[in-house]
């Protein structure tokens, strides 16, 4: 038996455990019920919890982990079945828990009848065949990937016949991606650090320092990490400082070794730029969190990184801010707030959290950012604006309405990723654009805008 044939049993045995009682059941219910208060960041309430909770056990902590996140990610899903189920009206969070674990494999219809005999067990179970029945494409988009209606809506008039896949990629659980710091290291060199650990990897598809951490673990709690050897960082993230800076070394120079990323936040692109210019030139680093900023100094420091320079921003206005920057600039990444809809692998709380006016008015937002700095451009210098979202309207709408109020021209990201391009990008060959499902990434979004010279 396998290493991951025992987990699967330790978790059919906790999940057996989970319906009928105990302390781990008490757990899961607590969890759900404060999720649904705010839906606040799973990750957060989890991690606060296991830091109380010492008497769980590994293993106890990942059932419980997966357990949430998956009720969360499967709540229409887990709510049309118990309805179909049940006659009481209102799914009750217990028989929530119940559905989850036998639409999952965990456990059997007999085990969910002996905890709960008031339901049509078989029934629940038989919700995805009900669920294909459903003529309206975006009533069943809604119902079998587990989505607010608006954003099943938005999704199929984007993606049209690739919106169910998308979806479905977007309710699996992301994989463990890191990138490995070849200021420190090679991508070679970490796999074998991390062999010694007992952990196997496999090298990312697309991104070049990108290595997939196939064995679960805490990464946190490795040496490697406190080293400065790599950052856990998906590998679409990776792909988008790659973007800023094509091929390895410096941005040419000629007043173009200074490279702005203009919402930086805690810095995981801002190092993955300092790696790809091989530590030379000037990073301008701006945010308008003082407490994230705060964290980049710590992270640059600790993967050797000297050339960042931290601006905060009171006004979130880098331009007016700092005038002698203007039209200076040769690379400018925006990485935009965005409503994170291409996160939802590791977010799943988000498409429960956001409105469709949320969406609207981040459009908004998206265009006067993304407009002021374009001010930053010196002639020929090139803007990456990129999103973590799926959604068209904060994609592609706001590229062309940038470039348009701004004169900028559209590059092909060809001209940054090369042949690479044919496989990151849409079919019209003009857009960065990379998904869970076709790339096993999450889903990330970016244009690259061209002052004229």
């Amino acid at each position: 038996m396998t290493d991951e044939d025992k987990a699967q049993a330790r978790d059919r045995q906790l999940a057996g455990t989970a319906i009928s009682g105990g302390r781990v059941r008490a757990l899961l219910l607590e969890l759900w019920q404060r999720t649904r208060l705010d839906w606040g960041f799973v990750s957060d309430r989890l991690s606060q919890t296991f830091r109380r909770e010492t008497w769980l056990g590994s293993h106890e902590r990942r059932f419980v982990a997966e357990t949430l996140h998956g009720m969360v990610r499967q709540l229409r899903r887990v709510d049309a079945a118990v309805s179909r189920g049940s006659r009481r009206g209102a799914p009750r969070d217990a028989d929530r828990l119940i559905a989850y674990l036998l639409l999952e494999g965990q456990i059997g219809v007999a085990d969910a009848a002996r905890a709960e005999p008031g339901i049509d067990w078989a029934a629940v179970a038989a919700i995805d065949e009900a669920i294909a029945r459903e003529r309206d494409p975006v009533v069943r988009l809604a119902l079998g990937c587990s989505l607010p209606d608006w954003l099943a809506a938005r999704l199929h008039a984007d993606w049209g016949a690739r919106a169910e896949p998308l979806a479905r990629a977007l309710g699996q659980r992301a994989p463990m991606t890191v990138r490995a710091n070849r200021l420190r290291t090679t991508r070679e060199a970490l796999a074998a650090a991390l062999a010694g650990h007992g952990l196997a990897t496999t090298p990312g598809r697309w991104a070049r320092d990108a290595l997939v951490v196939d064995t679960r673990t805490n990464l946190f709690a490795l040496p490697e990490l406190k080293a400065g050897l790599f950052e856990a960082q998906d590998e679409g993230s990776q792909l988008l400082a790659e973007l800023v800076v094509p091929g390895a070394g410096p941005p040419p120079a000629g007043g173009r070794d200074v490279v702005v990323d203009l919402c930086a936040g805690a810095g995981g692109k801002t190092l993955a730029l300092a790696a790809a210019m091989a530590n030379r030139g000037r990073i301008v680093a701006c945010d308008v969190d003082r407490a994230k900023l705060d964290e980049l100094r710590r992270r640059a420091r600790r993967a050797g990184v000297t050339t960042v320079d931290t601006v905060h921003l009171p006004e979130g206005v880098w331009p007016d801010a700092r005038e002698d920057r203007r039209g200076a600039i040769g690379r400018v990444l925006v990485d935009a707030p965005c409503s994170g809809m291409g996160a939802l692998r590791r977010n799943p709380e988000a498409r429960w959290r956001l409105r469709e006016a949320d969406v609207d008015e981040l459009v908004g937002r998206q265009r006067d950012i993304a407009t002021r700095a374009a001010t930053l451009l010196a002639p020929g210098g090139v803007m990456v604006y990129a999103t973590c979202t799926v959604l068209a309207a904060e994609n592609q709408g706001v590229a062309l309405a940038v470039a348009d109020a701004c004169g900028l021209e559209v590059v092909p990201p060809a001209a940054a990723l090369g042949e690479r391009a044919a496989a990151l990008a849409t079919d019209d060959g003009r857009w960065f654009t990379v998904t869970p499902d076709r790339h096993g990434t999450d889903g990330f979004f970016a244009a690259l805008l061209r002052r004229p010279a």
